[in-house]
């Protein structure tokens, strides 16, 4: 009988699959605890760490960008205000594509290159959620066109931004400046977190020089959004901080008389305080409007302003150098008196010219016959350039150099203007420096009035001026008189020490007492007045230079040849309230210069404080509406560009204040 043996072990079977069952409830149980210890970990331990990352998803911090601080001249007169404009922005968080939308919004906002290039500069630099501005101060066309397609841009928005309005044009535009969009060199060098949300910044001017005053700090909103960025609630804010308000030294009547002065004309004219270095007033003409600058000037506004040959941009005041004549001739005399070289006993007789010892080369005075026996009352009141010829031979250009550098010529006032020039007083070793060849005398003897490579700033002469006024105490020219808001800062307004002078203080009274002859009878008498008295110099420039031997012929030379004419000048001359420097180009003589300086004298002097003059609708507070200016009829600021060259044709200044209008002087007055 055979035998059976059984094809399957069921017990193994059963063990086997037992064990397997064992294993996959062990594997899951563990899997399990393994989740379960994870979760608890994340939950327990990490809280706070994913709950707030969670809530960035739908929890949005917001900068609030502070409104720029007001700026006022020293009687309150409005000068820079802020107004709402219409800003169309987006953020990253916002949109999939930025490139895609910027590029079908370009037709609908009708933006430009340079509003793209903007953009796209500054979106870079943005955090996710900060909404960057894609064009400011949109037109009702560009949101009536925007608000029919605004379905399809679910992450761009209108909002309302404050920017920058200059209610008085071109009178301020180069002391004040202009703000303008934050372009790719001013990104890298901000604080992205105190300019978040902020599209304009100071370029030039005080806009420039006091940024960190006017700027403010902004603040924070947090809210609640959906998907498509919809602001569903607000959590909470901290209110932006404005910035500071400026109270400048600035005086609007006077700067209005300057600028009537210098209407049609090439120049400028600073008017400063000696006893404080405050600035009444600062001209450039022609000057711009620069309310064009501030949300983007336009190719066509720009070039008109860039090309134009009277160049409206430069500031002549603080950048343009010019040689300053025989306006410096008072401070070379204190130099003559201060090295022990002569005093004012000193006596030459002049010729009508003067050559250095064993060189026939002849040095002429503006007088051809010369002016007899002169002494330094006499060479002030008369300008005799000889005097000063043989004065400087016999200083050397080593002490003349350092004598008036004490005046401030040859580097910065100081100024709180940005670029400000230096100009150039020279000496042997600028030449070998920038020239590579030694100096000569007969170069020193150019220098001594004003001529040569000799040039100096219309601030740097009102502030010699100054100095000469004060007795030898020095001022820093300064623009702000005082701040008020949140941010701390001390205003420096007092003489800063004295230059070293060894003569005495009679000194500087006989040398006040030639320049009040100047106006008295000398070169600048075309503006003298019984009304209180003028200290001052005239000085012309010369243009174009003439051979030896050659005579100056004006109607041989055409306009922009023609000489420049210079003016510096302190009044009441016992007292002085008020020291001024003239420069007219090509105006052909400082008697010409002279009389543009009289009617800011009579203003400030007689007028101010009797009938100032003051600007229409003008009350203290800052803001839109009490600058007298209604939203519906804010300007473009198209509409004084500056653009027509000037000439230097007189014009009449305005009726509201006495004033002589400029004209070439009489045929027997003197013409230095």
């Amino acid at each position: 009988m055979k035998q059976h043996f059984p094809l399957k072990d069921i017990q193994q079977e059963k063990r086997i699959y037992r064990g397997r069952i064992f294993f996959a409830v062990g594997l899951v149980i563990i899997c399990l605890l393994v989740l379960a210890s994870r979760y608890a970990y994340l939950q327990i331990f990490h809280y706070d760490e994913f709950s707030t990352a969670s809530d960035k998803n739908r929890i949005r911090l917001q900068p609030l960008p502070p409104a720029r601080g007001y700026i006022y001249d020293r009687n309150g007169v409005l000068l820079a205000d802020n107004y709402p404009v219409f800003t169309a922005t987006l953020s990253k968080a916002d949109v999939e594509n930025v490139d895609t939308v910027i590029e079908q919004l370009q037709p609908i906002l009708e933006l430009t290159q340079e509003d793209v290039d903007r953009f796209k500069s500054r979106i870079k630099t943005a955090r996710k959620t900060e909404r960057v501005a894609i064009k400011l101060n949109l037109t009702e066309t560009n949101i009536a066109k925007f608000s029919e397609v605004k379905y399809k841009f679910p992450g761009v928005r209108i909002e309302t931004q404050m920017t920058r309005y200059y209610p008085h044009g071109d009178l301020f535009a180069h002391v004040i400046g202009y703000v303008g969009r934050i372009n790719d060199k001013e990104l890298k060098s901000i604080d992205k977190d105190l300019y978040a949300g902020t599209n304009l910044i100071g370029k030039i001017g005080v806009e420039k020089s006091y940024e960190d005053l006017l700027h403010g700090t902004p603040g924070y909103e947090s809210v609640e959004a959906d998907a498509h960025s919809n602001i569903l609630r607000h959590l909470g804010r901290k209110d932006p901080t404005r910035g500071n308000d400026l109270y400048l030294s600035l005086d609007y009547g006077l700067q209005v008389v300057a600028s009537q002065q210098l209407a049609g004309r090439r120049g400028a004219i600073v008017a400063i305080d000696p006893r404080t270095g405050e600035i009444l007033a600062l001209v450039s003409s022609p000057s711009f409007n620069p309310n064009l600058f501030v949300t983007g000037i336009n190719h066509k506004d720009y070039s008109s302003l860039r090309d134009n040959i009277d160049q409206p941009l430069y500031n002549r005041a603080v950048q343009g150098v010019y040689p300053p004549g025989s306006t410096i001739k008072p401070m070379e005399a204190m130099g003559g008196l201060h090295y022990g070289i002569v005093d004012w006993a000193t006596a030459i007789s002049d010729p009508g010219y003067f050559h250095l010892p064993g060189d026939s080369h002849k040095f002429r005075d503006w007088k051809k016959t010369g002016h007899g026996i002169v002494n330094m009352h006499k060479a002030i009141i008369m300008s005799c350039d000889t005097y000063f010829y043989i004065l400087a031979n016999q200083m050397g250009i080593d002490q003349m150099n350092q004598w008036m550098r004490q005046f401030g010529f040859g580097q910065k006032t100081g100024v709180d203007l940005p670029s400000e020039s230096e100009g150039l007083y020279p000496n042997p070793e600028w030449k070998m420096r920038t020239r590579k060849s030694k100096w000569m005398k007969g170069e020193t003897i150019s220098v001594s009035i004003g001529q040569g490579a000799f040039t100096a700033t219309p601030l740097q002469l009102a502030m010699a001026t100054a100095i000469t006024a004060n007795h030898g105490s020095h001022v820093v020219p300064h623009v702000l008189r005082a701040t008020h808001g949140a941010k701390p800062f001390t205003v420096r307004n007092a003489p800063d020490g004295k230059i070293n002078f060894n003569g005495t203080d009679e000194d500087w009274i006989k040398m006040r007492e030639a320049m009040i002859d100047v106006i008295q009878s000398g070169t600048g008498r075309g503006i003298r007045t019984p009304l209180y008295q003028i200290a001052g110099k005239t000085g012309t420039a010369q243009v174009k230079s003439i051979a030896q031997g050659k005579r100056y012929n004006e109607a041989a030379l055409s306009e922009r040849q023609l000489d420049h004419g210079l003016f510096v000048g302190f009044a009441p001359a016992d007292k002085p309230e008020i020291a001024i420097a003239v420069i007219w180009e090509n105006g052909r003589h400082g008697g010409s210069a002279a009389q543009l300086a009289k009617p800011v004298f009579d203003y400030w002097l007689l007028t101010r404080k009797k009938n100032p003059i003051r600007p229409a609708n003008h009350q203290v507070n800052g803001g839109l509406m009490t600058a007298g200016i209604k939203p519906g009829e804010l300007p473009s600021g198209n509409e004084s560009a500056s653009s027509t060259p000037a000439t230097s044709a007189p014009t009449s200044a305005a009726a509201s204040t006495p004033q002589a209008t400029p004209t070439r002087p009489a045929t027997n007055e003197v013409d230095e």
